[in-house]
């Protein structure tokens, strides 16, 4: 049986912080171009894998990953 059998569904958990920041990273934009609190949100959200770091002419870019709303 296949995992993905048994699970029909699965959620990521998000705070409402990080929920909100997520919204603000759907199109590619520069890390560089959030506060830095949202920048710490952002790490947390790449860790979740919600968000993806691209390098881009030595300018460090996120994007959300196609999963990444639920």
């Amino acid at each position: 049986m296949k995992l993905n059998e048994l699970i029909k569904s699965f959620s990521i958990a998000l705070s409402n912080e990080e929920a909100e920041v997520l919204k603000k990273v759907n199109p590619v934009q520069p890390l560089q171009g959030f506060s830095p609190r949202e920048q710490v949100i952002i790490e947390n959200l790449i860790r979740k894998s919600l968000v993806s770091k691209i390098l881009k002419d030595n300018i460090v870019m996120v994007v959300q990953n196609d999963f990444g709303t639920s």
